[in-house]
């Protein structure tokens, strides 16, 4: 009895570890980056209101479709903040 108490125990502190990590995972700040969504790949509705959904970029690199991206990296992908892709749309 005391083997199966010790194997329990153990089975659960590695479910539990993978949980934690997960959590620590997603628990990153994300920024949105417009400009940098492949076709096919942004994560939300555009700006323009042409669509409202995941995946329906037309176009690489559209100023309106969006990516979420790891916080501070958006610049260093040559991507835009919402201002200003709002500001390059009606140029």
């Amino acid at each position: 009895m005391n083997h199966r108490l010790v194997v329990s125990s153990a089975l659960a502190s590695i479910l539990a570890l993978g949980l934690v990590s997960q959590a620590a995972a997603q628990a990153k700040p994300k920024d949105k980056c417009y400009g940098v969504a492949k076709a096919g790949q942004n994560d939300c509705a555009n700006l323009a209101g042409t669509h409202t959904c995941a995946g329906q970029a037309k176009v690489d690199k559209d100023a309106g479709e969006w990516r979420y991206v790891a916080a501070g990296t958006c610049k260093q992908l040559g991507g835009m903040t919402a201002e200003e892709a709002k500001a390059a749309a009606t140029k």
